[in-house]
């Protein structure tokens, strides 16, 4: 299939969400990172259209997702991934996030585990406090917030956020989607969502995840570390672990044969489960 096969389509409601789909089958839902959207998972989608149905979503006031009035509660992204699976008829879905949706994911997960068919979580981290160090905490908002509260653009913003997110072999086309997906930011939504993370800690319910979990990091990952998903399998009882050879934190845009191999290689076997869809 090619990327023309994308159908894009809206979730109604407040905000009014976004989302691509292709394929036909079973669900899997992607979910983007913080200075992503949609259209980071392309490469996944096409990879995997052929048996399943792809979707990935801009989260709100991400890509062509309404902004929204209002602090952001990381709840609200759980929210709407319901509102998502309900408006495309889905029972539970197999759920793909990378970074923030990853940690979407994980927050997710405790409330609505019966929609769950398996997880795959990406170059993420379980707690802003106890998996960051003091240094990565400190870079994590300086990088983000900092500058563009003084007033710099996204166009400033972009080299060095690129440079601290991809490894040293990355591609020049993947730097250039990366570049591309942060000036779509929406700046408000963006500090909003930061905000939101320097809290977020679901360290205390990775136990409970007792679905199959594919965990896949990148070998070059400055922000999240392979460190951090070997302390998350630890934690996982149903989870493996994948580490992607020259690859930054944006492992499935930098190396997308590999991820697309791991992800294919995991989510296929499971993919005959008697129910998806809501009668």
């Amino acid at each position: 299939m090619a990327s023309s096969d994308i159908s894009q389509r809206w979730v109604d409601g407040v905000p009014r969400l976004a989302f691509d789909q292709i394929g036909d089958g079973a669900p899997v839902v992607f979910l983007h990172g913080i200075g992503g959207n949609r259209t980071s998972w392309t490469s996944q989608q096409l990879a995997m259209a052929d048996i399943c149905t792809a979707i990935s979503w801009d989260a709100r006031g991400y890509g062509r997702s309404d902004d929204y009035e209002g602090p952001l509660n990381f709840s609200d992204f759980s929210d709407d991934l319901a509102r998502l699976l309900d408006f495309n008829g889905i029972e539970r879905a197999h759920l793909v996030g990378l970074s923030m949706g990853a940690r979407i994911l994980m927050d997710f997960f405790p409330r609505h585990r019966e929609r769950v068919a398996t997880l795959v979580l990406c170059d993420c981290f379980f707690s802003y406090e106890k998996a960051l160090s003091p240094e990565k905490r400190q870079e994590f908002i300086e990088l983000r917030q900092k500058p563009l509260k003084e007033g710099k653009s996204l166009a400033e913003l972009a080299p060095a956020l690129i440079k601290s997110l991809v490894g040293p072999n990355c591609s020049e086309a993947a730097r250039q989607q990366l570049h591309q997906s942060i000036l779509d930011i929406h700046v408000e939504s963006y500090l909003k969502t930061v905000a939101a993370t320097v809290t977020y800690d679901v360290s205390g319910s990775l136990k409970e995840f007792n679905v199959p979990v594919q965990l896949i990091f990148g070998e070059h990952d400055q922000l999240t570390p392979p460190s951090i998903g070997q302390t998350m399998l630890e934690k996982m009882p149903s989870a493996q672990l994948a580490v992607i050879e020259n690859a930054g934190h944006l492992s499935n845009m930098e190396q997308p044969d590999a991820f697309n191999e791991i992800l294919r290689n995991f989510i296929e076997p499971h993919l005959k489960l008697a129910s998806y869809m809501a009668m």
